[in-house]
């Protein structure tokens, strides 16, 4: 590197522009790459490309590749020495750089067998990191600082909606960089990340492809790991320790010291959230001397989340983004083909018909947790209680306890049972009041009710407040279940664990009593965002009898005080008992409230009654009749709205004529004479329409009739706005309450008996 005094007489006596001299006092004084410069000068490659082309013409250097910044480097060097001989030769350039493939073939093995192998969790066996690694993405904008409100927040967040997006609660418009860009891009970065987001992943693969000359072939690796270096029982400086690191791989003191002078160093250091309170501040001073003594160097240090109060200035901050669904199928399939398992599309699938469950996958951590899962069985475990209590065990004790690493307690009462119970307050609390993102001053006072309970509590108002806030930025750092989305405002980290934890705070109410806390939350039911609470509701508890009565009570309650609605659900239950077929009479009553709906009903009860009720071929013939008649003249009804459905009503309308053995005469005769009256809708498609628009509305009444007079139905209930609304929550609720049946939960014989025979029966008949 030159000085830039020196520089800037050359580029005037060459007459560089000023947007040349610009890329030349950069190119020759600094130790940047082309893409760090392009960027810092806020330029596109092109026009970099462009201008470093102009700058070799003026020195009348030709030709094509590297060797031209050799020798205008070279040309520049002999300038220099004129009048200043002690500077370095291009010899001496020539002789870094074979000392550096020197040095980096020497600690490549070390590092391999370092950093080549990773294994978490439970895994039985270690798994090569090469073989599983996913490009991490970063994002430059860190999520926490970011100025947004709450009802910003919100946006497209709406858990009532039809089509609600489970993951817009970490959702993030910021544009992902892949992290190896990054990394070229600033000589000095730190990366944050929530626990289990990869970054030591990331930060051992760096080292890797760096020593193997994928990446910054000119660096030489060096990657340490926080918490060992600051155990060292002698506290060596960070320059010593680097210089024994280098001599166990066979380099010599002097080639170290000629490296990182050099700046040919990637320093990597790794969790500096996992150095202990004791040790923080010598590690963090520790730190700041090198970097500022040996800044030519590339430096990446990783952290957790709102782990550390420090302040490296010259550093750069970016986020590890979450796992997209293109990163999360990438490392599934690399996961199970490590395994020598064709697993993987199963899994996708598994996850994509489980949104719940899907969420978890956005982090690294809790994505080899689901493999690991799905690996022993090829499914996830029925009772998806289950596997968020692993999740959050994970989360909260288990993955530092694998690696051995002591936290300071922020509140020393706060066990991790007590930190269990407190998430448990705050997820009922907010969900409650459909608070997906609360304000950090909320979040702290609920933690401030919780901890003046505890033994020993310092009750004073002020060191109440402070210990609270000590609390939160614990339970971000360490466990990542509560995260900061902007400035002052939190929210559980997936909406998952705010509706497992609520469930939590719900059976194991004590204030108030279990029996309340359950009609508490039957009442409920017909809201959509409390679906899954219910479903894990019915898996946690010990029996799930007395719910699924109460979740039945307020079911029958909707329609209870609407007389048409309840002669409605009579005559379904009168049609139902009016047919023979082999099913179950709750399953035909289904059928039967779906079709006057116009709604694809499938109640599952049990496995007696595991069927598609909209698939006519596997209905008796009764049911098969009335099914073809009913789309019928559902379809009939909207052809004045979309022609292109008069295919399918000729379909259906020609199968229910060959139900023969289901006709009876009347009925065949009267179908025949609809089918004469239509219009050949195969001939001219003008005719047809304007003869539809002529005589469709006669045509259709004239089915509705013969429907109602022989099969009895087809009925035009004519319910007003209110009362679909009602119906609609009718059949929601219904249909949650067969799948908390079907779920993983402990009913007895009689409760599923009872609530089996009067489903979906008028009050009067139950």
């Amino acid at each position: 590197m030159l000085p830039s005094e020196f520089l800037r007489e050359i580029a005037e006596t060459y007459q560089l522009t000023e947007k040349e001299q610009a890329v030349f006092l950069a190119k020759f004084g600094t130790d940047k790459i082309n893409i760090a410069i392009a960027n810092e000068l806020d330029i596109g490659d092109s026009a970099f490309s462009t201008r470093l082309t102009n700058i070799y013409k003026k020195f009348s250097i030709g030709g094509r590749g590297p060797g031209k910044y050799s020798r205008l480097l070279n040309f520049l060097t002999k300038e220099y020495q004129k009048s200043h001989p002690h500077i370095d030769t291009p010899e001496d350039d020539l002789d870094i750089e074979a000392l550096v493939q020197e040095v980096r073939q020497k600690v490549k093995s070390n590092l391999q067998e370092r950093c080549g192998k990773m294994r978490v969790l439970d895994m039985t066996q270690p798994i090569g990191l090469s073989d599983i690694y996913t490009k991490v993405n970063i994002l430059e904008k860190i999520t926490g600082r970011k100025g947004l409100s709450i009802h910003e927040l919100l946006q497209d967040f709406d858990p009532e909606s039809a089509n609600f997006d489970r993951h817009g609660l970490g959702r993030t418009t910021e544009k992902r960089v892949p992290g190896f860009d990054a990394v070229k891009i600033y000589s000095q970065l730190i990366v944050l990340g929530k626990p289990g987001a990869g970054k030591t992943t990331f930060l051992k693969y760096l080292a890797i492809q760096c020593s193997k000359s994928n990446f910054l072939a000119e660096k030489v690796p060096v990657f340490i790991t926080l918490k060992q270096f600051a155990e060292i029982k002698n506290q060596p400086d960070l320059s010593a320790y680097i210089n024994q690191l280098f001599t166990n791989c066979g380099v010599k003191e002097a080639q170290t010291a000629k490296i990182i002078s050099h700046g040919r160093g990637l320093i990597l250091l790794d969790g500096l959230d996992e150095v202990t309170e004791e040790d923080a501040n010598r590690i963090l001073n520790q730190i700041q001397q090198f970097t500022n003594q040996y800044h030519t160097n590339s430096f990446v240090i990783t952290c957790r989340i709102a782990a550390q109060d420090y302040t490296f200035e010259n550093f750069t901050e970016v986020e590890v983004a979450d796992f997209d669904d293109q990163q999360i199928r990438t490392f599934a399939t690399k996961w199970f083909k490590s395994k020598q398992l064709d697993s993987a599309d199963d899994f996708i699938k598994q996850l994509e018909n489980n949104k719940s469950i899907k969420e978890l996958a956005t982090n690294p951590l809790l994505l080899t947790l689901l493999c690991l899962e799905f690996e022993d069985s090829g499914d996830f475990p029925v009772g998806r209680a289950e596997l968020y209590h692993r999740a959050t065990h994970t989360l909260l004790r288990k993955w530092d306890n694998k690696r051995r690493i002591k936290r300071e307690q922020a509140y020393k009462k706060l066990s991790v049972q007590r930190k269990e119970n407190l998430l448990s307050e705050v997820a009922l609390t907010t969900f409650e009041r459909k608070d997906y993102f609360f304000k950090q001053r909320d979040a702290e006072q609920y933690i401030a009710d919780y901890i003046r309970n505890l033994p020993d509590a310092n009750t004073d108002l002020e060191a109440l407040l402070l210990d609270s806030e000590a609390v939160l930025k614990s339970i971000e750092a360490q466990h990542g279940l509560l995260v900061e989305r902007a400035r002052g405002i939190y929210s559980f980290s997936h909406l998952t664990f705010q509706e497992y934890f609520t469930v939590r705070k719900i059976v194991t109410s004590i204030d108030p009593p279990l029996e309340k806390a359950l009609q508490n939350l039957a009442s409920h039911i017909t809201e959509k965002r409390w679906r899954e609470v219910f479903l894990l509701a019915v898996g946690m508890l010990y029996s799930a009898d007395d719910l699924l009565q109460l979740m039945k009570k307020e079911i029958d309650a909707l329609l209870e005080g609407d007389e048409k609605l309840q002669n409605f659900l009579t005559w379904v239950n009168q049609k139902s008992m009016s047919v023979e077929v082999s099913y179950k009479r709750v399953a035909i009553r289904a059928f039967y409230l779906s079709r006057a709906l116009s709604l694809d009903f499938d109640l599952s009860l049990d496995l007696s009654l595991d069927f598609d009720l909209s698939l006519s071929l596997s209905l008796d013939f009764d049911l098969s009749l009335d099914l073809d008649l009913s789309r019928a003249l559902d379809l009939s009804l909207f052809l004045d709205f979309d022609f292109s459905l008069n295919f399918s009503l000729s379909r259906a309308f020609s199968r229910a004529l060959s139900r023969d053995q289901a006709l009876n005469p009347e009925l065949k005769q009267s179908l025949q004479q609809l089918q004469e009256q239509r219009l050949d809708s195969e001939g001219d498609q003008e005719q047809f329409q304007q003869w539809w628009k002529t005589y469709g509305k006669v045509w259709t009444e004239h089915l509705r009739a013969v429907m109602i007079k022989y099969r009895n139905i087809g009925h035009d209930w004519q319910f007003s706005q209110q009362q679909k609304e009602l119906l609609q929550q009718y059949y929601d609720a219904n249909k949650l309450l067969v799948d908390c049946l079907n779920s993983d939960c402990y009913v007895s014989r009689e409760v599923r008996q009872e609530i089996e025979d009067t489903l979906l029966l008028p009050i009067a008949e139950i």
